[in-house]
């Protein structure tokens, strides 16, 4: 039976990507689906977006740190993070094949019984109605979405569709009663993260090493 394999924030993590293909099995007839932040802070964003090019089983959302380098190389902002303009650099020399790619990757893609964003949907508005903002950077339910303190979305969330996120890091999935997180912190030397629609199964595999050690404490604190 074909699969559909949801990966949580891969941030340039190709070897482990790999490796976690390898985990899972994949299959000619199954389909990868990332959840976006194919990019940044890990150093092999190239590798990860050539794949996803180059093999039609694999989509994406759009995440937070993809939509930066994107705004950044159509001009629509002056400013980056120091570990997005390293993967800016890194991605320039063929910047229309990359951020061509990046600007053609959706906010939300549909699964039938289960929705793929980056970050969140707000509970009480319809998926339809969803903000870009709220798709791409939504954590809390406070006045600044952004916020680690307050409500999680995914604690009120109750709608039809389960919804598969990542943006949050957390040392285990976090887990609302109709959502699913999968950023298993890969690019803090935690794990890259999948989860299979189809049987419900999580595949798991090690770091190889924290690409951003900066965040390491905290990440272990979530």
């Amino acid at each position: 039976m074909p699969r559909t394999v949801v990966i949580g924030d891969i941030h340039g993590c190709f070897d482990e990507l790999v490796s976690l293909l390898e985990t899972v099995n994949l299959d000619l007839s199954d389909r990868v689906v990332a959840v976006g932040d194919l990019t940044v802070k890990g150093n092999k964003s190239k590798e990860v977006v050539d794949l996803f090019i180059a093999d039609l089983r694999f989509s994406s959302v759009v995440g937070n740190h993809d939509l930066a380098l994107l705004r950044f190389w159509r001009g629509e902002t002056s400013i980056l993070k120091d570990a997005q303009r390293r993967t800016f650099n890194e991605l320039e020399a063929e910047a229309s094949r990359y951020f061509e790619y990046l600007g053609s990757l959706p906010f939300m893609i549909d699964l039938g019984s289960h929705v793929v964003v980056h970050a969140g949907v707000r509970p009480g508005i319809s998926l339809g109605e969803q903000s870009q903002e709220d798709l791409t950077e939504l954590r809390t339910l406070g006045p600044d979405r952004t916020s680690r303190t307050g409500v999680p979305w995914y604690e009120v969330y109750d709608q039809d569709k389960v919804v598969l996120f990542g943006h949050w890091p957390a040392t285990e999935p976090r887990r609302g009663k109709r959502a699913i997180g999968l950023d298993t912190g890969c690019v803090y030397g935690g794990q890259l993260t999948a989860y299979v629609i189809e049987t419900g199964e999580l595949f798991r595999v090690s770091a190889r090493r924290a690409y951003d050690p900066a965040k390491v404490a905290q990440f272990n604190a979530s």
